[in-house]
């Protein structure tokens, strides 16, 4: 784990619950003046308390350590809100439909912030189909590579495992998909708005020029 709870995260919580200091002690069967030095850094609770801790202010464990309450408004929330977290050290790929704290071989993950694709990282759409087919123009080496694909709706999300030396391309049912996400093992996530008119189109348009004038037009006339 790379972190440990803070008393200044303890104090802040502890505020917002609205408890003193004596109401905390009490909760957790130590004195006020145990809280007191954690709060002002003279001292940290022992890792038995960090359960107790955490039921008192009504969040998690992992919430506590990170200092980030996690508030799930919507609990059948839209994919098209969807964050990916990825471990440097692993490579594991985590989706979640809202906020979460997450955390992997002790590193606290993140959400990667999409881009849009680039001159080296080109998608290429094409309807296939019920079926959209996806490439990306990238190499497959084991040491730079796509390592996922995914194509999300407003209800559903679909990924696609990639690996090192296999093809950068995947195949996505059609229905409801608005957002296409890659992600470079070495330059982190990208992501692509599917356009009607362009992406539902029985061929790709692997001109990446010709697609950019497209998509300008086609926002003028649907945006």
């Amino acid at each position: 784990m790379n972190q440990y709870v803070t008393g200044a995260v303890i104090r802040k919580m502890r505020e917002q619950k609205k408890m003193t200091q004596l109401q905390l002690a009490e909760m957790l069967g130590v004195t006020d003046k145990t809280i007191s030095k954690w709060e002002t850094g003279k001292g940290y609770p022992d890792i038995t308390l960090l359960e107790p801790i955490a039921d008192a202010f009504h969040i998690s464990v992992t919430e506590l350590i990170s200092g980030n309450r996690i508030k799930n408004e919507n609990v059948s929330a839209n994919m098209m809100r969807s964050k990916f977290y990825i471990c440097p050290i692993c490579g594991n790929a985590i989706h979640s439909m809202g906020e979460a704290v997450i955390q992997c071989h002790g590193v606290q993950l993140l959400p990667a912030e999409a881009e849009s694709p680039d001159e080296d990282h080109m998608i290429f759409i094409e309807r296939v189909e019920d079926e959209y087919y996806v490439r990306i123009d990238h190499e497959m080496t084991k040491n730079h590579y796509i390592s996922f694909v995914a194509a999300s709706s407003s209800d559903r999300m679909q990924m696609v495992r990639l690996y090192p030396e296999g093809n950068a391309e995947a195949r996505f049912k059609i229905s409801g998909v608005k957002k296409i996400y890659f992600y470079c093992n070495r330059d982190g996530m990208f992501s692509m708005d599917v356009v009607k008119g362009i992406d539902d189109r029985e061929r790709s348009y692997d001109d990446a020029a010709e697609r950019r004038d497209l998509e300008k037009t086609a926002d003028i006339l649907f945006g």
